[in-house]
């Protein structure tokens, strides 16, 4: 019984680092991928989220 509840409680843990791992990954490529963008349209959508997060764009 306790070794399943260790089973149960690793599966949990490596499910929690997959999904912040792949926020991480998300939210990097978000900033990054907006931040960098050339496209106006892109540019003015994110244009004030930028500046309230201290990414240079200008």
């Amino acid at each position: 019984m306790q070794n399943q509840n260790i089973q149960q409680l690793q599966i949990a843990r490596s499910e929690t680092m997959i999904a912040v791992v792949l926020g991480l990954v998300v939210g990097t490529f978000l900033i990054i991928g907006v931040g960098f963008a050339h496209p106006q349209a892109i540019h003015n959508a994110a244009h004030d989220t930028r500046h309230t997060t201290a990414f240079p764009c200008h």
